[in-house]
């Protein structure tokens, strides 16, 4: 009952919210990136990218699209891998979990535990060669890219800071999990089982999240109390910042 009127009290405390910044990347650590991105493309779909969706053959392919969502990927040492920080993982939903878990495996992958049901959903697990845990959850609502799952002491306050700062429409998934759903993607948040480690250098080195207008975000961010590592500036052709979320999780503000 006390778990019913908590999730309760967290949909009316944000039933107001609306999209507010659309979520724009996730950013990974790979030996090679050419190689990470054929890796994710030939078992998660998705379409290899360079830069801006660039035609520019002298740019590097480092990048698969999601429709607008990009996962960008670092090449350098890849630190630890993403669980025990405060993102644990992300998912991607497809009909055929059981065969791509088989294929990962096949293919340099982990499978981390049993594959599982969950509100009629089949579930699976896996490690990236490089580190990162992946979910793979059969759920015909939200088809490819599908969640972000963090990791924190405090889920509630956390994903409460989140639909502050960055909007998403609050819901309770599959009437079960409290969650910040972006339109193409949900923010979901577990209770961590131990102390949370920092993404910045880990595999899963950090979430993006898009703005038309980066200034006007900095002062609106930093008039709530968002921390702000790196204040907005030049990066190629656009303005990038980062800002410091809960328990550690980088964050990555973007003015295309």
């Amino acid at each position: 009952m006390k778990k019913c009127s908590l999730l309760f009290s967290f949909y009316i405390l944000f039933s107001a919210q609306v999209f507010a910044a659309p979520y724009d990347h996730i950013h990974l650590a790979a030996t090679d990136a050419q190689e990470a991105v054929n890796w994710y493309v030939k078992h998660f779909g998705g379409e290899a990218s360079r830069f801006l969706r660039s035609t520019d053959t002298s740019l590097p392919i480092d990048r698969v699209m999601y429709g607008d969502i990009a996962v960008i990927f670092f090449e350098r040492d890849l630190g630890e891998g993403s669980v025990g920080s405060g993102v644990d993982h992300f998912g991607f939903s497809m009909s055929n979990v059981a065969e791509v878990v088989a294929n990962i495996v096949a293919d340099g992958g982990k499978q981390l535990g049993e594959l599982v049901e969950f509100s009629g959903m089949q579930i699976g697990f896996i490690e990236d060669p490089w580190g990162t845990k992946v979910e793979l959850i059969n759920d015909p609502d939200l088809r490819g890219m599908h969640h972000l799952h963090l990791s924190s002491p405090d889920p509630q306050a956390t994903l409460e800071w989140y639909g502050e700062n960055f909007g998403g429409s609050s819901e309770t998934w599959k009437g079960v999990l409290p969650a910040l759903n972006y339109g193409d993607i949900l923010l979901l948040v577990s209770q961590a089982a131990g102390d949370v480690a920092p993404t910045q250098g880990r595999s899963f080195d950090h979430l993006g999240w898009k703005y038309e207008d980066l200034t006007a975000a900095e002062n609106t961010l930093k008039a709530n109390g968002v921390v702000f590592s790196m204040d907005p500036r030049e990066y190629r052709n656009i303005r990038i910042a980062f800002a410091e979320g809960p328990d550690g999780v980088r964050i990555e503000l973007v003015e295309p």
